[in-house]
């Protein structure tokens, strides 16, 4: 038994994996750790690297999955972890040396479920920064609380990444596999569900690599907003009025290039309306950078701010779209969303 298990899917993370793991192995906790990495079976030299990691420090082990998905690999980890606490960290993200010190710390003390940190993009390329840039502003956060840092304390509908007691996800049976994206916003619905508290705390603000090309982006932003719709569907409390603004784009996108009379016109001026918006935050973000010796942030990223946003707001919304045909649309989610406005 030792104090936490760190949980961490990797799959193709040669790019980033040693930089990661630097931070992850730092971990400064009066504890012990174990550090496992569940390999979806990379086709680069990710598993290479993570043997040399393994011969170098005892606390990591590798483990494999077969299904090659986030879910499967998290649940894989937690059925080999020995952790009283599970952490899980991602591939993609630089963590403090005090994250799980902070995390466990924060749960010993009570009335929580989950903790974690703001999720703080850090660009590491150049459509990697461009795309921080543009989490950086309200526009690409939407409306998660966790993209942002904060002052104190605050509960969250969902976190990032974070700290569970081992008890907790096995009472809700740890990650559901039919959820190949927005799992950990399916489990902090149903933790949320039974009574528990997400907590995201200022402390444990993490520095997350964002995506190096609008494809990659654009792939990521489509698996998002296929999977919000199943969980919309399947825990209707669990939606935001922010999480219909893409999809509401992308309708209008469609219907400003069909034959439709008055409603091509609608779409029209709602899509206007989003380009007006985009470039008023690409001029924002213009001064931002003239003005601001922390913003470290080139002409040429600023006017490429109007396609990510593209890539963000479009794919997540055609997802969206496309997960309502799959899964169902979420109508009582809808309703629930109706009936909590007009409260």
């Amino acid at each position: 038994m030792v104090d936490v298990s760190v949980l961490t899917p990797v799959l193709n993370e040669e790019e980033h994996i040693r930089e990661v793991t630097a931070k992850m192995l730092a971990q400064r906790f009066d504890g012990t750790i174990e550090f496992i990495f569940i390999d979806g079976g990379s086709g680069d030299r990710t598993a290479e690297i993570l043997r040399e990691l393994q011969q170098a420090d005892p606390r990591v082990r590798i483990l494999e999955n077969p299904m090659r998905n986030t879910p499967a690999g998290l649940n894989i980890g937690l059925a080999k972890a020995q952790g009283v606490y599970i952490a899980r960290m991602d591939a993609h993200t630089l963590y403090p040396e005090d994250y799980l010190a902070r995390g466990v710390a924060r749960l010993r003390r009570g009335d929580a479920d989950h903790v974690s940190g703001p999720q703080l993009a850090h660009g590491e390329g150049t459509w990697s920064r461009r795309v921080a840039l543009a989490l950086d502003t309200p526009l690409g956060r939407g409306g998660a609380q966790f993209r942002q840092a904060s002052n104190g304390e605050i509960e969250v509908d969902s976190g990032f990444t974070g700290v569970w007691p081992r008890s907790v996800l096995e009472a809700h049976s740890g990650w559901d596999e039919d959820w190949r994206n927005d799992q950990d916003s399916e489990l902090a619905a149903r933790i949320r569900g039974g009574g528990g508290r997400i907590l995201c705390l200022p402390e444990m603000s993490a520095r997350y690599i964002p995506r190096d090309s609008l494809k990659a982006l654009a792939r990521q932003y489509w698996r998002y907003g296929v999977y919000r719709a199943k969980t919309s569907g399947a825990h209707p409390e669990s939606m935001r009025r922010s999480h219909l603004l893409a999809p509401s784009l992308a309708l209008s996108m469609a219907v400003a290039i069909l034959p439709l009379g008055r409603l091509r016109w609608l779409g029209r001026v709602t899509v206007a309306a989003w380009c007006a918006t985009v470039v008023g935050v690409a001029m924002a973000e213009a001064w931002r950078a003239d003005t601001s010796v922390e913003l470290d942030a080139t002409a040429a990223d600023v006017a490429a701010l109007p396609a990510v946003f593209g890539a963000m707001h479009l794919a997540w919304g055609f997802g969206f779209l496309f997960g309502c045909a799959r899964f169902g649309p979420p109508v009582r989610a809808l309703r629930h969303l109706v009936r909590r406005t007009r409260a």
